[in-house]
């Protein structure tokens, strides 16, 4: 099964400073029919925050002014329901999330394939529901 037919009703935010990154994953979440809002800062991504519910947020771990960790520990007060991963390639990312106890439910290597990121979403869907409120909400 595609993975993202299990994501195609979510709300997707994706904070990563890479502009190569952002377009192309915009570019496949678009081209399976999926919402994906995608920002180059945690400061953008927080203000999407305040206007809009997502049921999944994507960081990366490097961005600037606020690490993806950071990032997540502010998230968590706005949006408690999200589905959050992390992408990074710092391979210590584990034992920084095991010590600060940022709310990330899955952390994605770099480099990956935008299918190893849809199987991690869709893996995250069995377990968890989406906002049912976000469902029908445009932004």
């Amino acid at each position: 099964m595609d993975p993202f037919a299990k994501i195609k009703k979510m709300k997707t935010l994706l904070i990563d400073d890479d502009e190569l990154i952002r377009d192309s994953l915009s570019m496949a979440f678009l081209n399976k029919g999926c919402f994906l809002m995608a920002v180059g800062s945690a400061e953008e991504g927080l203000r999407a925050m305040k206007r809009n519910q997502f049921d999944i947020i994507i960081s990366d771990f490097f961005l600037p002014g606020m690490n993806g960790i950071d990032f997540f520990k502010q998230a968590v007060f706005g949006q408690t329901d999200s589905m959050n991963v992390l992408i990074t390639g710092n391979v210590n990312s584990k034992n920084l999330l095991k010590k600060n106890k940022a709310k990330v439910d899955d952390i994605v290597q770099k480099p990956f394939s935008i299918m190893t990121l849809a199987q991690s979403l869709a893996a995250l869907t069995e377990t968890r529901k989406p906002n049912s409120q976000n469902l029908n909400r445009t932004f």
